[in-house]
């Protein structure tokens, strides 16, 4: 495990000590006005994977966003990415060519009264893959990454592109 993962494993850890916990152990972020959470761009080729935002979410519905997730567990981020596109999308490990994790950031967003400290990440993948989309989403595209602004994105999405994908 990197140095980096370690410091958010204990990052976590630290939330996991204030904050309430569901019945399974995760960290319940809900009235927290700070979450820490991951940022998954999925990568083919040349293009990256956007996702529209279901009326289901919480939080920024109708808006082109990324596989995301609360890292809510102390665990390394790869299980986490693992998980989270397994679910969002039925992406399997064994499709996952590479993987890498992006410098985080801190942004307030007052809209949503929350701090959000995104961890970016980047997941290549080997094979085109079948997407098989969760209640989280309605829909998505394969786009090229200079293209994100032509999109609604939520906020900061294209910030975090850039520190998942260099």
């Amino acid at each position: 495990m990197s140095f980096q993962e370690q410091k958010i494993i204990d990052k976590v850890k630290d939330f996991a000590k204030k904050l309430p916990k569901f019945p399974d152990g995760r960290i319940d972020y809900t009235h927290s006005e700070t979450s820490l959470v991951l940022t998954v761009f999925i990568k083919y080729k040349d293009k990256i994977l956007l996702l529209k935002r279901s009326d289901k979410v919480g939080t920024y519905k109708g808006k082109w966003n990324t596989v995301t997730g609360y890292i809510d567990e102390p665990k390394p981020l790869i299980k986490k990415i693992i998980e989270e596109i397994n679910e969002e999308l039925g992406i399997t490990e064994d499709n996952i060519l590479s993987y890498s994790i992006g410098e985080p950031f801190e942004f307030e967003d007052p809209k949503v009264k929350k701090t959000w400290i995104v961890h970016p990440a980047k997941v290549e993948l080997k094979n085109d893959p079948d997407i098989k989309l969760d209640w989280e989403h309605s829909e998505f595209k394969w786009i090229k990454p200079g293209e994100i602004k032509k999109f609604n994105i939520v906020p900061k999405l294209d910030l975090s592109l850039k520190r998942g994908l260099i």
